[in-house]
């Protein structure tokens, strides 16, 4: 049975520090870049595009072996070196409250890496519990097809609307017809969202 807790988290402003400097490392940094997080590498070597980023500022990189006192600020900790016993011993330098991932022994991890279909502020996740990534990745493709980049700006709109109509709308069945509507498949292949809405609002309040 399948014991994880799926959750989606804020990393903004916190220290998340990647051990490794390959391509597991590479992916794990690609996943947390726009994440806010400050990003930390540590690693003797390091691949080109993680120097690409952090020649261009997007994460810190430390260039040396790993040390114990490389997790001391960390909040969220990723073991992607392909040495077990380096990846066995920042586990255990971990102290509590400081999440940490194992790309090697995914047992003895605190949390799992979902496959994830990012369109704007959609995102949707596909995990098997760790019985087949293959098949995880399988599946987001088929969402990504389904889920296109047509999403992006519908979700903005949606935020938007949706921050609107909370401030400014006093009545709560009105409130609710409004945040309904908007879900609506109308709304989704309009092409005139804000006029339509404007519509709508003068419809249910006059």
């Amino acid at each position: 049975m399948n014991s994880t807790y799926p959750i989606m988290i804020q990393l903004e402003g916190k220290i998340v520090v990647v051990v490794g400097g390959g391509k597991v490392a590479e992916r794990k940094v690609s996943g947390l870049l726009g994440t806010g997080a400050n990003i930390v590498v540590v690693s003797p070597e390091a691949s080109e595009e993680l120097q690409r980023l952090s020649c261009d500022g997007n994460i810190e990189w430390v260039q040396r072996p790993f040390c114990v006192g490389d997790l001391q600020a960390a909040f969220m900790i990723f073991a992607a070196t392909n040495d077990k016993m380096v990846n066995r011993l920042i586990k255990e330098s971990a102290v509590p409250g400081q999440l940490v991932m194992v790309a090697d022994d995914p047992d003895d991890s605190d949390f799992h890496l979902p496959a994830v279909v990012q369109r704007g502020r959609l995102s949707i996740s596909v995990s098997t519990g760790g019985a087949s990534p293959i098949l995880a990745r399988r599946i987001r493709n088929i969402l990504e097809q389904e889920f296109d980049q047509s999403y992006e700006d519908y979700l903005e709109f949606l935020f938007i609307k949706r921050k609107w109509i909370i401030r400014e709308v006093a009545d709560s069945t009105l409130k609710r017809k409004l945040l309904t509507a908007i879900a609506s498949d109308e709304f989704f292949s309009s092409r005139d969202r804000e006029g339509d809405f404007q519509r709508l609002y003068q419809e249910l309040t006059f």
